[in-house]
């Protein structure tokens, strides 16, 4: 179970995370305020978040306040909080093509989603020691003690099963909107897929009446079809809708039910998945990143768990809701897809369309539009358009180093990409600000994510000495600094993964208090507590062999969104943000400062 942090736990590495970012007289003021809510009314919403999660040991402290986070959110889900990752090229260059891509990954996703219900899906583990337990004899063991003690047995060899309660919310699963908070909508029993191309909207049945996958060959065949459909891009594309305000989007569905929608909607939000086909190339990865993280809103659906994309060319995307899950249940299910589609495809660049009567089993949807529901078409186009007019996204792969040598240099490959982060806004802004890096909890009952903050004493330190007085510091010394913020920065990181973090906690409790009808505690008032939720720089990392890329839109207007992946021998960056800040800019003092630091631990200045 994810434990609840200590209050006083939570206190000290609440004001640690402060202390970079204010002055002496600032947080002097903060300091009192959170030693008084220590010892007052912090104490007493932890006793009762302590009792109240003790009555309910089915879940975690953190599921109830996190779901209603996400589902109470007003703001439009597509670049405020949908995320992407990009699949790496099948390395067979002839199936790459679209259709045969598009098929493959299909037939793929289905075989995942079947393993699953079906009860085979290899567990998630976190293997601390692969050597002892990543192996068949530890498998065949484990396969026979119950599982009400196996977690103990896999304990025993370092092994840790992780928490997979999110993976049934991949299928079938739909985020609704509703006034003042979403719901989250599976219907398991529906057998068709979602295709959505040029703007129409098409389902077919994947799984026939007996449960089986439909041949790959008709599966083939029903999407050879739609790609050949040449009927004209409908004037008001419904996929805007689900780009809109919450709230805004609640009503407008509403309209779309009472105008005789409700069966078309039904289809929609029940479809196992949505497949997205769009009719262009990519051009770049610049191009990649925009495709797959907003794209064309008539040609996705945002509130699905997740789009898979698939441009002209066979570029493929995962765009996906959040409030559901996170990354880590989409990256298990984008690897398997991938190895899957990769190694043993369905069907390959010979293979046949079955000659079947597609124009029978695809159904194309109408929807009846009223003048308002044009209107609010017409509306929600304009603002999609607008914002992501002013939306850059840039890249680097930093290609001096990577993990290899960092950890030859005995240091923390994550660390000193974050340090870069720190050291590159330094020099930009002159500053060091609210800084997120997302790490999971899943290796604890209903985990979700909690946060690591990155920008401490020992980051600002480190980068003063490298941005403004370089000179006056030895190679030795600068070496020394930048251990002191990995030493640091891995214990922040093993704290957060083991839940004993801070934010959640203090989510919790003001969640907590606000349920309960209290006046807001002085320590959420303060400046600076609102200013550490104000994240302006947020990261998220993964690497993994089925992708290529991922990343996110800022989680403020003059914020920066960093996903970035630490290879073994170069680092890519994908940085989004608004015209309040320079991404560009940001990316190259992001590449100097990681020169700086590569060139320092190769004893050279």
């Amino acid at each position: 179970r994810l434990p609840v942090p200590k209050l006083e736990d939570t206190i000290t590495r609440y004001l640690n995370a402060q202390k970079p970012l204010l002055n002496d007289d600032q947080f002097r003021k903060t300091e009192e305020l959170a030693h008084a809510f220590e010892k007052g009314i912090g104490r007493e919403l932890h006793e009762q978040l302590v009792a109240q999660d003790n009555q309910n040991k089915h879940t975690s402290y953190i599921t109830g306040p996190w779901f209603d986070m996400y589902l109470k959110a007003r703001e439009p889900v597509v670049l405020n909080f949908n995320a992407f990752m990009s699949f790496n090229p099948d390395p067979k260059p002839e199936y790459n093509d679209q259709l045969i891509r598009a098929t493959n990954m299909t037939v793929s996703a289905i075989r995942f989603m079947k393993t699953f219900r079906a009860g085979y899906l290899e567990p998630e583990v976190f293997h601390l020691n692969p050597e002892k337990s990543d192996t068949e004899i530890f498998k065949k063991i484990i396969r026979f003690v119950p599982s009400s003690i196996s977690w103990f047995g896999a304990y025993m060899v370092n092994a840790y099963p992780l928490d997979m309660s999110q993976y049934f919310r991949l299928f079938n699963s739909t985020r609704l909107p509703k006034l003042n908070k979403d719901e989250l909508y599976t219907d398991e029993k529906a057998k068709h897929l979602l295709v959505l191309r040029n703007g129409n909207f098409y389902v077919f049945d994947v799984i026939d009446r007996d449960g089986n996958m439909l041949k790959p060959s008709e599966i083939q065949a029903h999407l050879k079809y739609i790609l050949s459909d040449n009927s004209p891009a409908p004037a008001f594309p419904l996929g805007y809708l689900s780009s809109e305000n919450r709230d805004t989007w609640a009503l407008l569905r509403k309209n779309l039910l009472e105008n005789g929608n409700e069966e078309a909607l039904q289809k929609v939000d029940s479809a196992m998945f949505c497949l997205s086909l769009d009719d262009f190339p990519v051009k770049d990865f610049v191009h990649v990143s925009h495709t797959m993280l907003h794209g064309d809103a008539a040609n996705r659906w945002y509130d699905k768990s997740f789009n898979l994309i698939i441009t002209k060319d066979g570029t493929a995307g995962i765009n996906f809701e959040h409030s559901w899950g996170d990354g880590v249940a989409v990256l298990r299910f984008q690897n398997e897809v991938f190895k899957d589609s990769t190694t043993t495809p369905a069907i390959s660049p010979q293979s046949q369309p079955a000659s079947v009567d597609s124009s029978r089993a695809v159904q194309k949807l109408d929807f009846k539009l009223n003048d308002a529901l044009k209107a609010g078409i017409t509306k929600a186009k304009q603002k999609f358009d607008a914002t992501v007019e002013s939306l850059s996204l840039n890249l680097i792969q930093f290609q001096e180093g990577g993990k290899e040598l960092l950890k030859q240099k005995k240091v923390s490959p994550d660390a000193v990409a974050q340090l870069a982060f720190q050291m590159a806004f330094l020099r930009q802004y002159d500053q060091t600000v609210a800084t997120y890096e997302s790490c999971s909890t899943a290796a604890f009952k209903h985990g979700r994510t909690e946060t690591i903050r990155p920008a401490t004493v020992h980051t600002k330190k480190c980068s003063e000495a490298f941005v403004k007085e370089l000179s006056k510091h030895s190679t030795e010394e600068l070496q020394k600094l930048i251990v002191e913020c990995s030493k640091y920065h891995g214990r922040l990181t093993k704290e957060a993964a083991m839940g004993q973090g801070f934010d959640r906690h203090l989510f919790s409790l003001r969640y907590l208090a606000l349920s309960k009808g209290l006046p807001l505690p002085d320590f959420y008032q303060d400046q600076a507590y609102a200013r550490l939720n104000h994240n302006i720089i947020s990261t998220s990392t993964l690497v993994s062999p089925a992708v290529q890329l991922g990343g996110f839109g800022p989680v403020v207007a003059d914020g920066f969104g960093v996903g970035y992946q630490v290879h073994d021998d170069w680092i890519g960056c994908n940085v989004s943000s608004y015209p309040a800040r320079n991404g560009k800019e940001f990316l190259q003092c992001i590449h100097k400062s990681l020169e700086d630091i590569f060139n320092v631990l190769k004893g050279k200045k």
